[in-house]
């Protein structure tokens, strides 16, 4: 057994204790495997495993690794988790089924427009910047429920939320805060918890784990 797809038991294992644990019933969260910069060779023994959710964070890397694979295996779901550009929208839309990181106006137009365009299906993820970071790309928790009317006007599928909390603060906090964010919207999906945090982030409802050094090993590049 190849260590990546070792790993990935191992973690689902953790997941299904820690739900067990809680006392939760029907409830599933979905990983994704985290596969920015590593190669094809890193990534064919969880394909060939079963595992279908992978996520990139670079659309030209994605182009490269991934069309080839996604004729072969044919259930995989993609995610874009890293910004994007958007200039680089009408590629993104070609091979990505998951968006993660919707985060202002600009961006919600003119992925309105190529996947109307292209007639394409993709899942769409608003990104909340929860700790008000200046450095962070995501939408002011105040503006989130306009901007998510303005997104459904454009017929966008928006089918959640995303965060990335505050780095060395309690990932718990804005969790919670997600989550309630969602609720009140009454959205299904939530995109939170990576490596380091997501049995926290299980405690609030995630329903996709970002995780990839935790499967793949720690990044050189």
């Amino acid at each position: 057994m190849h260590y990546t797809e070792s790993n990935l038991i191992e973690i689902q294992n953790k997941i299904n204790n820690k739900i067990k644990n809680l006392g939760l019933s029907g409830y599933s969260p979905k990983i994704i495997a985290v596969s920015k910069t590593f190669p094809q060779q890193d990534i064919l023994p969880l394909l060939n495993y079963g595992h279908i959710d992978f996520g990139e964070n670079k659309v030209q890397e994605a182009l490269k690794k991934w069309q080839d694979i996604k004729k072969n295996y044919k259930k995989i779901n993609l995610h874009l988790l890293g910004k994007l550009q958007t200039n680089k929208v009408k590629y993104a839309v070609d091979i990505f089924d998951y968006v993660h990181s919707l985060d202002n106006l600009k961006l919600a137009n003119k992925l309105a427009e190529q996947i109307h365009k292209k007639n394409k299906n993709i899942k769409i993820f608003i990104q909340i910047n929860l700790g008000g970071e200046q450095q962070k790309s995501g939408i002011e928790p105040s503006k989130f429920e306009s901007f998510y009317k303005v997104c459904c006007s454009l017929n966008l599928k928006i089918v959640g939320t995303m965060c990335i909390p505050p780095e060395n603060e309690s990932p718990s906090f804005y969790f919670k805060k997600l989550s309630e964010l969602n609720q009140k919207i009454g959205l299904k999906e939530i995109s939170m918890g990576m490596t380091n945090d997501y049995l926290q982030a299980i405690n609030y409802g995630a329903t996709f784990l970002r995780i990839g050094t935790g499967i793949f090993g720690k990044r050189f590049s």
